[in-house]
């Protein structure tokens, strides 16, 4: 067996592991093959000290497909440099609206494949990103609820998850909202267990944006995925990172959950996010399917705000 071109520390975790012994910008195909198995191995990788240019960020991920978004700053600083800091702006509701356990863009007609989430500016402390392991809850779960999911839908919505949370955007004057996912199109309904495209093994599709399950009334659904929320994102499900500048990670949003962690806000935080977009033939909602063409993917800019 040909040595691997880089080394790989495997975390104290169900997956993920700490990738050194490789330059992200200038990987050469053979290595680029090697790291998108061990990507499928491990779902979670974290590459310490890349310091990525965004141009360099967005080319890393379109190895891995095309991209929903590039680079797209996560950013408690306006593009004055000010540091935003008053609950009631609409950037801060949307880091903290963050910090609850999602899959990214399932509220859109096409659930993201991946992201590459990298550090510019970290805070003294707080501020860590934190990774769970729908497979491995899946996998948890006993004989009979793995059963009761088989065949369960349920609808995934922007509006749901930071209304629940608190932290709804100003309307703009046309009523409407100027975010990225609070579109007028149908929620998308997407099953509960979601079999990965790449490895075949079934994985838990929840969340803060999912609600709804057909079949059961508001308060059966909702008591119903809280709880298989809070058991599937225990250890050792789970990993939380903290982030020094120049760290990059990469993760399979079919796979992982992932949420923010509160921060002190009065200092400043700058990270740069990029999404890569799922699959038409396996990451479509199910109510979308007649969207193949216009499935939900956009190139915004580094102004556009956006909600996990």
């Amino acid at each position: 067996m040909a040595q691997q071109p880089f080394d790989v520390e495997t975390l104290d975790a169900s997956f993920g592991a700490v990738v050194t012994g490789v330059d992200l910008p200038s990987i050469d195909e053979a290595a680029f093959d090697a790291l998108h198995r061990t990507w499928l191995e491990h779902a979670l990788l974290i590459f310490p000290g890349q310091f990525l240019t965004r141009a360099e960020q967005d080319a890393f991920a379109l190895r891995f497909g095309p991209l929903e978004f590039t680079a797209v700053a996560f950013s408690n600083v306006d593009a004055d440099g000010r540091i935003l800091n008053d609950p009631d702006h609409d950037v801060v509701k949307s880091l903290r609206g963050n910090e609850g356990w999602h899959h990214d863009s399932t509220y859109m007609p096409l659930q993201a494949k991946g992201s590459v989430f990298t550090a510019e500016v970290v805070t003294s402390r707080g501020g860590a990103t934190g990774w769970a392991d729908m497979r491995a809850a899946y996998e948890a779960l006993d004989t009979e609820t793995q059963q009761r999911l088989a065949g369960m839908r349920a609808y995934h919505s922007l509006y749901y998850s930071q209304s629940r949370s608190g932290y709804m955007p100003t309307k703009t004057e046309g009523g409407g909202y100027d975010m990225y996912g609070f579109h007028d199109l149908e929620p998308s309904l997407r099953p509960l267990v979601k079999v990965h495209p790449e490895t075949g093994r079934p994985n838990l599709l929840i969340g803060r944006h999912v609600y709804g399950i057909e079949g059961m009334s508001e308060s059966q659904s909702e008591a119903f995925l809280d709880e298989l929320n809070a058991e599937a994102c225990q250890p050792p499900r789970i990993h939380h990172h903290q982030w020094s500048a120049g760290d990059a990670a990469l993760w399979d949003n079919r796979r992982l959950m992932h949420r923010g962690t509160p921060f002190d806000m009065t200092e400043p935080r700058v990270m740069w996010h990029t999404r890569i977009a799922g699959d038409p033939a396996t990451e479509l909602a199910d109510n979308h399917q007649d969207q193949r063409e216009t499935s939900g993917r956009a190139i915004m800019g580094e102004d556009t705000l956006i909600v996990g």
